[in-house]
Parts: C-alpha cells; sequence; structure tokens
C-alpha cells in the first residue's frame, strides 16, 4: 500500500481558526489542530459541541464559514479534488444502495477514486480482507449487522489509499472482539504513515490507541490547557502493597507527591511521577525499602480523567 507524500510543511493536515454556523445555530465556533503522519489523534468532546460538524469541514464535504484547512497543502475549498484524494472518511453511520453487494460497494468507490476496473475489484477483495468481512464479499451489505457496517464503512474509507483517514465513532456497534481490532488495525495504518483523526466516547479504548488528543467544548478546541490536564493525568499512578505495608510512610520519607485513596488503608496511595523512568525509580525504591509492592501502574484512562476534569471546570 502506497501512502501519499506528506505536505511541505511536514502535516498531513493543519486546521486553523475554522468556523461554521447553521443559520444562528454556531456549531464550531474557533477549532485548530494539526495531523501529522504516522500519529493517531484523538478527538473528544461531549456530544453536540461539533466534532463531527468540524470532521466534514475536514474531509471537504462542508465548506468552514471561516479559518482555513489545509490536507497535504491543499484547500479542500479551493483545490477540493486534489486534496479529497488524500482523505479517507468514514462517518458514523455507513450509508449504502441496497442492491450492491459490499464488494460491489468498494468497487464503485475505487472507480470514483479514479482506478481502473480491475484494480478496483482487486482492492476490494483486499479491504474486505482487511476488515474481516471477505465471507461477505458477495452479500448486499443491507444485511449486514451494525459492527459488520462499521467495518464496511472502514474498508470504504481505505479504497483511496489516503494519507489521512477522519473516523468519526468507528467503534460504535462493534464487539469487544472486534473493537480489539479495530485498534490493531489503526496503529498499523499509521504505522504505514498515514495520519488518523479518531472520534469516540469511549476514552479508555482511545488511551490505548492514539498518540496526541485534542479536545473540544462547545464549538471550541482548547489546544494547551487541555494537553496540560492530560499530562497531569497521566503522571497519577496509584502504588499498591500488600496489607501491612506503610506505603503512605514511606512516600512521605522520600519527599514524594502524593495522595491517600478514599476508603483504603495506608497500603495504597496515588503519587505523582515524570516520566516512566520516574515511576521506575520510585518502585525500584519502594521495593528496596521492603514494601512489597503487588500493583503499581497509572490511574485509569488519562484522557477520561482530562475530560471529566475539563468539562467540569467548563460548567
Amino acid at each position: 500500500m502506497t501512502v501519499q507524500a506528506e505536505a511541505p510543511s511536514g502535516h498531513a493536515l493543519h486546521a486553523q481558526g475554522v468556523r461554521r454556523s447553521f443559520g444562528s445555530v454556531q456549531a464550531v465556533i474557533n477549532a485548530s489542530l494539526t495531523l501529522t503522519p504516522g500519529t493517531v489523534t484523538a478527538l473528544i468532546g461531549p456530544n453536540g459541541c461539533g466534532k463531527t460538524t468540524l470532521m466534514l469541514m475536514l474531509a471537504g464535504l462542508l465548506r468552514p464559514d471561516g479559518g482555513t484547512v489545509e490536507v497535504l497543502g491543499h484547500d479542500p475549498v479551493t483545490a477540493g479534488a486534489v486534496a479529497r484524494r488524500g482523505i479517507g472518511w468514514m462517518p458514523d453511520v455507513l450509508g449504502m444502495w441496497d442492491s450492491l453487494t459490499c464488494a460491489e460497494t468498494l468497487e464503485t468507490f475505487g472507480r470514483a477514486y479514479g482506478l481502473p476496473r480491475n484494480e478496483a475489484t482487486e482492492r476490494a477483495f483486499a479491504m474486505l480482507e482487511k476488515v474481516h468481512l471477505a465471507d461477505l464479499a458477495a452479500q448486499p451489505a443491507r444485511v449486514l449487522s451494525r459492527g459488520q457496517k462499521q467495518r464496511l464503512s472502514l474498508a470504504r474509507a481505505l479504497m483511496g489509499d489516503p494519507a489521512v483517514l477522519i473516523l468519526d465513532e468507528p467503534a460504535s456497534g462493534l464487539d469487544p472482539r472486534s473493537r480489539i481490532e479495530l485498534r490493531d488495525l489503526v496503529r498499523a495504518l499509521a504505522s504505514e504513515g498515514r495520519a488518523v483523526l479518531i472520534s469516540s466516547h469511549v476514552l479508555s479504548e482511545l488511551d490505548e490507541m492514539v498518540d496526541e488528543a485534542v479536545f473540544m467544548s462547545r464549538g471550541v478546541t482548547l489546544g494547551e490547557s487541555a494537553d496540560a490536564e492530560v499530562a497531569r493525568a497521566r503522571a497519577r499512578w496509584r502504588v499498591t502493597a500488600l496489607p501491612g505495608h506503610d506505603v503512605h510512610a514511606a512516600l512521605s520519607q522520600a519527599a514524594r507527591d502524593w495522595s491517600p485513596v478514599e476508603g483504603a488503608d495506608a497500603s495504597v496511595a496515588v503519587v505523582h511521577v515524570a516520566d516512566a523512568d520516574d515511576a521506575a525509580d520510585l518502585l525500584a525504591s519502594l521495593v528496596g525499602q521492603g514494601i512489597r509492592i503487588s500493583a503499581f501502574g497509572p490511574v485509569g484512562s488519562a484522557l477520561e480523567q482530562a475530560y471529566l476534569t475539563i468539562e467540569q471546570e467548563r460548567r
């Protein structure tokens, strides 16, 4: 699979100050983000905050009222055909032609991207295999389950061999096994050099999938303040020792920034670490003091914690 070249700036996609209204409703007020080749970026925010509207503008399917969008150095408004050739768009609902099979659906999109008929057919079957739908190639798309339609939609987004993938709630309707496969597939697509933007309400899954996160609230992307909140959340690690071992005293003696866990005794605490090396040093120090540690790791989902804190602050 050949990924298209990135823009001279080194960015696959860059948006600055984008806005869009529908009559008196301001759906997107001020949104900015940058996607880098080889990375997965999460777009996070509550329902109604403007995520889908922003994604439609980034995909070149909706004209912004203001601001700029560049895809591989091209403006989707003034150079729509060129820009859209670099984009794979997966909406949250498949949309389909009832009379077409899964293979025919993909072949049609391949032809729309300018692929010769034989190449479109070959690529359609390759994409069906990639998303584990090859055995349903001859079935009409209307008979697919919700999760299968999501996988077909992802295959459709890949038909043009895009450098930028924009995925709106791709895990919706997927069973646990399919969610794991999706996570692995998204990481593999990024490793091929693609820039992936993905929205989802399942933040714990995004934590395991993404490199960066863009938070959005009330039509505005939050930028550095949200980045700082994610960093703070990722710095919180929970340390649990066997009963009878005083983690609180050991952390205080080491002059660490820590806090007790509500409802737990002195064998459990939450401690702030600078990075993975600092965490490793702390663990070695505690073990060296004779503290028998049974569990040590980040406190839950950093994206989830950051999201809850940000939303609480903006109420």
